[in-house]
């Protein structure tokens, strides 16, 4: 789009939010009147604007200007004035008051009402109070357009400089020029990068102690935002001294005063100098704790009552358990804490059925839960009790919209009710999600953790059931037999294969496991829009948007998340005049089409409705990787509205929509938790760190009917051979065996 720079006086306001500053206003230009749309916070009629941005089309209010940035200017002329004053924005000074106003002062109006407001009073109908309150409303209006234009200074954008003012009204000024890394801390969306061009442009010097210690931390959470609890020590370093340029002495000296003010931590951890982030320390050591205290309380399996009840599930269901899932029924009914562990077919699903039958039994209350609301619903439907995601089970509390994270209802003071709570799809857990379970887990209540261990770690920080397993000091059942009937699915039988390190069986005859050769990029993606709207429907009777999902290891490339989201949604959800649609950045969001959340949200307002459309039930919180259908999109309102998996309903505004992906193609990270009737997975060239074995091995068991591969036989097998576990900087294990074996003198479970 073309760059367009514009001026002329605001004459209408169409639509604004006063939350985020997104308007709808028209402009008088010297040759016509223009529909402009954007951030652009505290615009009045009669105002002057030169603005900065570039001409779109809209669906249905056709042609108008996308506004990046903007300079404005107050009104000179007495009309102008007149027609400033009377827009609406100082409450009690309508159209006739403004006109006295102006005509009594005339081209000093402004001067009068910022400086000598009890000038004010010679007009009739405002009183002394009065007077002083316009004054009062009209500088906060000055001081919010001097910020903005401040901040434009610093290449800010408007969305960011309607945030930073929100945030410190007066002060804006001062902390930007004396220490913007501030911002970094307390204001969401502003990170080290953004707050150290403030800096420069504020003249701050490079190697300013606020500088180097803004980095450090900066460091620590892109680690932890990558998985990583802490940084070596020395690895922290060299990463900073990348970053700034700078002596290792300045980071040295940085990490000092951040222990000494209580934001870090080093530790020795296996012989070496360990950083955490205090946070992340101190949710370790609570995690451990928490684990110990509750897996103390153990009493030994009546071996003749399991057997009596494993005999009466099994005559009442005709299932036949394995001896390990014997074994982890007898733990379950007697452990603390118990981890299940196995991969697909091996029957956990099956023997968390028959735990639930015999607790059931005992009159035993039971609460299921799972990370996920696919993982919830999938849970629900196995075991035919309702479970709940684990932010739900725990109930949030959100406290001021720029909270970084989340606090719960449910803690030691009002914990979770529940003889026995059942954790599916614990490699999912990261551990501040852990950390905050245990800590609702009343004493006396019993755990059990179930989860595929070889699957991908949680997207947050941590590398918990895999920890927690580690650790050796936990009781543990692993699920290994394969079960006959699994054993009819190659699905199940080639991702044992790979998850042992060998080629999976391709093609068979009657086979619900396919590979599709394909030399190039293009002829992938090719191949794969093929599949969905034309070879698969009439093979599988599947719907290529309902029951396919397309599963990639990148993000970027011709085989990424981007690329084949804008490829399929033009192949399975086109353009028609019937669907409304909205662009935002780069992406076009259409109604109909497969959209994802891509960070958790705890504020956001959710619905359910029944079958007749009555509203059944309403929360807070939609998360990271929740999947959903776009249902209408409201151009006037600015409001788009998305269903999602698990029934809840969510009107998302125009500003949120950084929120959401289209969702036709996904990173095999963010199907963890979820099951498809058909997946896609492109196999091509790749980054090695990306194309792993259990990177593979997830993307394989995400499907229920069917797995396609397209691309290339050799990248299986590199990915296959690269069995390197995605490396985590985690001291969980550690911690829970230093802890166990010193409340017990050294012996191991």
């Amino acid at each position: 789009m073309e760059d367009l720079k514009i001026t002329g006086e605001v004459e209408d306001i169409i639509y604004r939010n006063k939350d985020n500053g997104y308007t709808v206003f028209s402009l008088t230009t010297e040759d016509d009147e223009v529909t402009c749309v954007g951030v652009v916070p505290q615009i009045h009629s009669g105002e002057a604007l030169e603005i900065h941005g570039s001409w779109a089309m809209h669906p249905l209010y056709g042609r108008q200007v996308q506004v990046q940035y903007y300079e404005k200017s107050m009104p000179t002329t007495t009309a102008g004035m007149e027609k400033y004053l009377s827009s609406g924005m100082i409450k009690g000074i309508g159209a006739k008051t403004a006109k006295r106003i102006v005509e009594r002062f005339g081209e000093a109006t402004f001067y009068v009402i910022e400086e000598k407001p009890d000038l004010l009073t010679e007009i009739k109908g405002i009183s002394y109070d009065k007077a002083q309150k316009i004054s009062e409303v009209f500088c906060e209006q000055h001081e919010l357009r001097r910020a903005m234009m401040f901040l434009q200074g610093y290449d800010i954008s408007p969305a960011y400089a309607m945030k930073i003012y929100k945030k410190y009204k007066a002060r804006t000024f001062e902390i930007v020029k004396n220490n913007p890394y501030r911002l970094a801390d307390e204001v969401l969306g502003i990170g080290f990068k953004m707050a150290d061009k403030m800096a420069a442009g504020a003249g701050i010097a490079a190697d300013d102690p606020n500088r180097v210690k803004a980095a450090v931390k900066y460091v620590l959470n892109t680690a932890a935002a990558n998985g990583d609890c802490y940084l070596p020590k020395e690895r922290l370093i060299a990463q900073a001294v990348d970053l700034l340029q700078l002596h290792p002495l300045a980071i040295e000296n940085a990490i000092r005063d951040l222990q000494v003010n209580s934001q870090l931590l080093q530790e020795k951890l296996n012989g070496e100098d360990c950083v955490y982030l205090n946070y992340y320390f101190y949710a370790e050591m609570s995690v451990a704790k928490r684990l110990l205290e509750l897996s103390a309380d153990y009493d030994a399996p009546n071996m003749e009552y399991v057997a009596t009840e494993i005999a009466r599930v099994e005559k009442e269901t005709g299932v036949v358990l394995a001896e390990e899932q014997r074994a982890a029924v007898a733990e379950a009914l007697s452990c603390g804490v118990l981890i299940i562990t196995g991969g697909p077919g091996t029957g956990k699903t099956t023997t968390i059925n028959t735990i639930l039958r015999i607790l059931k039994k005992e009159d035993m209350d039971v609460v299921l839960a799972a990370p996920t609301g696919r993982a919830a619903k999938r849970m629900t439907e196995a075991t035919g009790m309702e479970a709940q995601t684990i932010h739900r089970l725990l109930g949030i509390s959100f406290i001021g919209e720029d909270s970084r994270r989340q606090t719960f209802d449910k803690n030691e003071e009002d914990p979770i009710e529940a003889d026995v709570i059942i954790i599916d799809e614990s490699s999912m857990v990261d551990i501040v999600l852990m950390q905050a379970l245990l800590r609702a887990v009343e004493s006396g209540s019993r755990i059990i953790f179930v989860g595929d261990v070889d699957q991908l770690p949680s997207v947050g920080a941590g590398n918990v059931l895999k920890d927690m397993i580690r650790s050796e000091r936990l009781k543990v059942v692993r699920l290994q037999h394969v079960f006959r009937q699994a054993q009819e699915s190659a699905i199940i039988m080639n991702a044992h294969r790979i998850n042992q390190g060998e080629e999976p069986v391709l093609n068979e005859e009657g086979t619900d496991f396919f590979f599709m050769r394909r030399a190039y990029a293009d002829e992938v993606a090719g191949t794969i829009r093929e599949l969905v709207t034309k070879r698969l429907p009439r093979f599988t009777g599947c719907d290529g948007l309902q029951d396919m999902q397309i599963l990639t290891p990148m993000r970027k490339g011709t085989l990424g998340v981007q690329n084949l989201n804008q490829v399929l949604q033009q192949t399975l959800n086109p353009a028609a005049p019937d669907k409304r649609e909205v662009q935002f950045r780069q992406i076009t969001f259409r109604e109909g089409d497969k959209v994802m959340q891509i960070k958790n949200n705890y504020n956001i307002v959710w619905r359910m409705f029944n079958s007749l459309g009555k509203r059944e039930d309403e929360g807070l919180g939609v998360y990271n990787g929740d999947a959903g259908i776009i249902l209408s999109i409201d151009s006037h309102a600015e409001q788009l509205r998305v269903a999602f998996d698990d029934g809840k309903v969510v009107d998302y505004d125009f500003s949120q929509l950084e929120e959401l992906e289209l969702a036709y193609a996904i990173t095999i990270h963010k199907s963890q938790g979820s099951e498809y009737p058909v997946v896609i997975l492109p196999v091509y060239s790749g980054p090695p760190m990306l194309m792993t074995r259990n990177l593979l091995y997830t993307a394989v068991t995400r499907a229920k009917q069917l797995v396609v591969l397209v691309g290339l036989r050799e990248t299986i097998s590199a990915m296959i051979c690269n069995d390197r576990e995605i490396g985590r900087y985690t001291g969980l294990a550690q911690r829970i065996r230093n802890l166990y074996d010193f409340m017990h003198g050294g012996d191991i479970v």
